[in-house]
């Protein structure tokens, strides 16, 4: 993909176009601004606060010029599963919405993923590395026209580092002291936290949005997680406001006229849709026909048709995202390394890999990605596909097959049955499910293919009651600093994502000395040794990074997409007057 130039924004203030004044359009149909929007049937608590968000938004004058205006529709098959509350921080998209879009983090990455500011201004890092100091900017609001403050920030770090919040994130604070006693409000814009030395120190604030004291301090920390701040009614202080949600359906945006000029202005669109698509060939067709502007993440083998397509173009990049199968140790048949690392050996990955996804990524065995500084060169053939190799550790492990044929059994008669469940509507994860049942088969695995709801998969391996599955096919996006704690390490294990369910002391010490190591030369040994030690471990059985795929209409102009995500740039992205909806389309 080639680059895309951001373009310095510059606005005229008059001729004020008011959002309350304008009608409200259909969710992807038409390019009017939503107007006043009704709170019947809300939550008290929103009830109170979205009228406080049109008021203000209803005193602001709209930027002039070439490029504002039109709507925005992006198509996904998955909803926004936290919603755009920080304090729920686990959904990729979800995420960033809240990071690029609604809400905003003290610090973000450019291209070259070198720290900038954003909320914060500046920071300095005490000489002993136990203080981090931000200088935060005074001219951002809240929606509703509260100002953001130290305090804000300092009631985000508190409640994350709670343990009755559940903050899925934990590792983001491994290093820091929780609580009250790990941070200071030094005046309204400065701040201080107390934590040990660690690496990638603000990688942190990168990814945490800060959240909104004063809508949210009364609410006991064990119901921030579900509390209806999340989807109906969320107030952030990012480039776009929420306007409206119709559940399991889209969520819609509009500008924020306010946003600081010095962080490039207010967007260019009026609005933005986020449609939710489950079926990855309709959302094709809405790409082919216009019906989305964006269709994030098509399948590989959609790929030739949008690139054929004149008023369609494919982006493609690299991600910080791999596939695996997620293997729950817990389960007797799968406690053993031997039999998990049969199972990798007997997976034909990279066929799987050419065939689902034409080719597009690299075959993984770690969680470290490829761009990663401490990547392990060569990691990704520890593991080849090697059928005698598997039937050999399946027989040390005391699963054999005493015709030679058929299923195999361990010396208490029981069968080496695996279900492996995905969720429904993704192709990709129903196909590598399905093959790894035929290719299991050949050395005595019996498979059995589940597909479920994506709510009530998350919740069945989620919740530390359930961890209801012997495998799940998953995805998952590793932050910039990669940080395995919350899915590896012994004392995360009743947390939710700890899927594997394993406990090894030297998995333990590994992730533990590589967060405080902060010099790369000593630690890039120690990151080849994980590498290794999850390739022993196989946890999960890591198929590969896949290339990140989009399908973007030639009308909207400005999208950048890169490791960093497909809303990084979502604030310039713009669309010429000519090329916009009609109104009553």
């Amino acid at each position: 993909m080639s680059p895309v130039l951001h373009h310095r924004r510059q606005w005229v203030v008059g001729g004020a176009i008011l959002i309350l004044a304008m009608g409200i359009g259909l969710a992807g149909c038409g390019e009017s601004v939503p107007g006043e929007r009704s709170v019947r049937g809300l939550p008290e608590f929103c009830q109170e606060v979205l009228p406080r968000v049109d008021a203000h938004l209803a005193e602001m004058e709209q930027p002039q010029g070439e490029r504002y205006g039109g709507t925005v529709v992006v198509g996904a098959i998955g909803d926004l599963a936290d919603g755009l509350n920080a304090f729920s921080l686990a959904d990729y998209t979800g995420a960033q919405h809240q990071t690029h879009m609604h809400l905003m983090t003290l610090v973000r990455v450019d291209e070259e993923l070198e720290p900038q500011p954003y909320l914060a201004r500046s920071w300095e890092l005490s000489e002993d590395g136990s203080e981090l100091t931000f200088h935060l900017r005074d001219d951002v609001t809240w929606h509703d026209g509260e100002p953001t403050t130290a305090r804000d920030v300092a009631f985000t770090f508190i409640r994350a580092t709670d343990p009755e919040t559940a903050f899925p994130n934990a590792a983001f604070w491994a290093n820091y002291t929780a609580g009250e006693d790990g941070v200071e409000v030094l005046d309204d814009y400065t701040v201080r936290f107390h934590l040990r030395p660690h690496s990638e120190i603000l990688d942190t604030w990168r990814a945490m949005p800060i959240m909104p004291r004063h809508l949210l301090e009364d609410a006991p920390p064990s119901e921030l997680n579900r509390h209806p701040f999340g989807t109906r009614c969320p107030v952030g202080n990012g480039p776009f406001v929420f306007f409206d949600r119709s559940p399991g359906a889209s969520w819609t945006f509009v500008r924020n006229p306010a946003f600081p000029q010095e962080l490039g202005g207010p967007p260019y669109v009026d609005r933005y849709v986020y449609r939710v698509v489950p079926e990855q060939t309709t959302l094709l067709t809405e790409l082919l026909t216009g019906g989305v502007d964006v269709y994030v993440s098509p399948t590989p083998d959609q790929a030739s048709r949008i690139e054929a397509e004149e008023e369609v173009d494919l982006l493609d990049f690299h991600f910080r995202s791999y596939v695996f199968v997620g293997w729950n140790a817990r389960r007797p048949h799968l406690s053993d390394p031997r039999v998990r690392r049969a199972l990798t050996l007997g997976t034909n990955r990279r066929e799987i890999l050419e065939s689902l996804y034409g080719g597009y990524g690299e075959i993984a065995n770690a969680g470290v990605p490829p761009f990663h500084w401490g990547y392990l060169d060569g990691i990704e053939e520890a593991l080849t596909f090697d059928r005698d190799e598997a039937d050999r550790l399946l027989d040390e492990a005391g699963w054999t097959r005493p015709d030679g044929t058929g299923i195999r059994e361990n010396g208490d008669g029981d069968r080496l049955e695996i279900s492996i469940k995905y969720n429904t509507g993704n192709q990709q994860r129903q196909q590598i499910a399905e093959v790894m049942q035929a290719q299991l088969r050949e050395i005595g695995v019996a498979v059995e293919p589940r597909v479920l709801e994506w709510a009530t998969l998350f919740d069945q391996i989620t919740s530390p009651d359930q961890r209801d599955f012997d495998g799940v096919v998953m995805g998952w996006v590793t932050e910039l600093k990669v940080d395995d704690h919350d899915l590896f390490h012994s004392s995360k294990v009743d947390q939710p994502f700890q899927w594997a369910g394993i406990q090894d002391s030297e998995l333990d010490r590994l992730l533990d000395t590589l967060q405080v190591v902060m010099d790369r030369e000593e630690a890039i040994p120690l990151w080849h040794e994980y590498q290794e030690r999850l390739a022993e471990l196989q946890p999960f059985t890591y198929f590969f990074y896949p290339q990140r795929l989009a399908g973007v209409n030639r009308r909207l102009q400005g999208v950048h997409m890169d490791v960093r995500g497909e809303w990084v740039s979502v604030a310039d992205w713009w669309i010429p007057e000519e090329a916009r909806r009609g109104r009553s389309r």
